[in-house]
């Protein structure tokens, strides 16, 4: 299946000269969403890990059922302000200011075994901030997995030396 397809490229948002690469359309489709979620957890299937980590927002939605493919934990990564319970909170430069992420302190043990799962790798920035929230938990990160990555931002070059896996590039 040709997933790239199945992404809606939408012009001039959210600001003109942007090309949004829409992911609805192929979450709307159940033989593309099953695939999606599928070659995901082959590609990790082989790797030990503890917990998927899904960041806020579209992380969860393919963090969560990779999560349930390969038997392990979900840790979700949120916006400040979300979570009842004590965090680690990291933030990180935007290209007009600042945001912050944050995890429960007690969503994992130390040295628990992590993969880090989001829709999208552009500029790397929350990618990064969630490998800083691992570190303060003594979390040991062993990949990351994307829908979508956007080389010619270089977010890649941002991210530790683990494997990183994404299934459409543009």
């Amino acid at each position: 299946m040709e997933l790239k397809n199945l992404i809606r490229e939408i012009p001039n948002f959210p600001k003109s000269g942007i090309i949004f690469r829409d992911i609805t359309t192929l979450l709307s489709n159940p033989d593309s969403l099953r695939y999606t979620i599928d070659i995901l957890t082959e590609k990790w299937s082989d790797i030990k890990l503890d917990y998927v980590v899904g960041i806020e927002s579209r992380g969860f939605i393919f963090g969560m059922p990779l999560a349930y493919q390969l038997n392990v934990g979900f840790v979700p990564v949120r916006k400040p302000g979300k979570l009842p319970a004590a965090v680690y909170s990291v933030s990180y430069d935007l290209e007009y200011g600042q945001d912050s992420l944050e995890m429960h302190q007690d969503a994992m043990a130390q040295g628990s075994r992590v993969l880090i799962i989001d829709d999208l790798l552009a500029t790397g920035g929350t990618a990064v901030a969630t490998t800083q929230l691992m570190e303060k938990a003594n979390c040991n990160l062993v990949g990351f997995g994307f829908v979508i990555e956007l080389k010619d931002l270089g977010g890649r070059q941002k991210l530790p030396k683990v494997p990183i896996i994404s299934l459409i590039e543009y």
